[in-house]
């Protein structure tokens, strides 16, 4: 009898310690299947199936690249709306009235800010677009920090692209000169000495918003400067208020605006031309 129950104590044990290795095991196996995912693997739809075994099955004629000429319209592509040739003014207004633009335009075929007669901007709106402006700071140099040479390209009369004279003239990083301003930190600081002309060439894509109004995709911009890389695909987050958050009204085509910042800056600007990218 003794013999027996030892016997079956241990079978007991046995049956007990191999159900517990089980479970073990099978908790185990549920863990490995449970651990996260890495991200997920980008796919081309359009190159599945049978690989291609001719040169041609991967070519195609249409549609048809539309052809631009570069330099068709005085150094503007030749598919370029002209915002200014130095001629006139007749494509800007008064931001505050919508009378017309009162800046100065000079004889070499640039215009200059007008102290504290106002932002001028384009009566036509627009939305993603290739933008090239050319701008100077003042010859004599008058000022320091923000009072020195300061306007700003807004794209959609709501984004500010700073434009300052910060040779030798430092300032808060997040509004030197190139920055989206007090959001975008410029890549580098790339202007030309102080009374010459600099460049922008600035691609901008608009954001989009739902029929609630709520932003679903931002916007970005892409900024080269005198040939430098500044803003690289750059996340615009809403508009540029000297204080405060940026926010982010629902809204579509706009203006573009030039900053008069009120301080005297005498900025200068010439070659605007714009390509919508719609």
């Amino acid at each position: 009898m003794i013999r027996n129950s030892i016997l079956s104590l241990f079978l007991v044990i046995g049956l007990a310690s191999c159900q517990q290795s089980k479970s073990q095991d099978k908790s185990e196996t549920t863990t490995v299947e449970q651990a996260p995912k890495g991200p997920a693997v980008i796919t081309y739809q359009e190159y599945s199936g049978s690989e291609p075994t001719k040169p041609e099955e991967t070519e195609f004629y249409k549609p048809a690249v539309p052809e631009v000429k570069p330099y068709a319209k005085d150094g503007a592509p030749s598919d370029a709306i002209i915002l200014f040739d130095g001629s006139n003014l007749d494509q800007w207004i008064s931001s505050a009235d919508s009378t017309a633009a009162k800046w100065t335009i000079n004889d070499d075929g640039s215009m200059t800010v007008k102290n504290r007669t106002g932002d001028i901007q384009t009566k036509q709106s627009f939305g993603s677009m290739q933008l090239h402006i050319e701008w100077k700071s003042p010859e004599e140099v008058q000022g320091e920090g923000q009072s020195r040479g300061n306007s700003g390209v807004f794209l959609q009369n709501r984004y500010e692209i700073q434009i300052l004279d910060n040779n030798d003239n430092p300032t808060y990083t997040n509004g030197q000169v190139g920055t989206l301003y007090k959001q975008g930190t410029a890549l580098a600081m790339a202007s030309v000495p102080t009374g010459e002309w600099n460049t922008y060439d600035i691609i901008y894509h608009a954001p989009e918003f739902n029929e609630a109004g709520g932003k679903i995709k931002s916007a970005t911009v892409t900024i080269i400067h005198n040939g430098v890389l500044i803003q690289d695909h750059t996340e615009v987050k809403g508009t540029t208020p000297y204080i405060g958050w940026p926010k982010n009204e629902a809204h579509g085509e706009a203006p573009i605006r030039l900053q008069d910042h009120g301080d005297n800056s005498r900025v200068g600007y010439r070659n605007i031309w714009v390509r919508p990218l719609n």
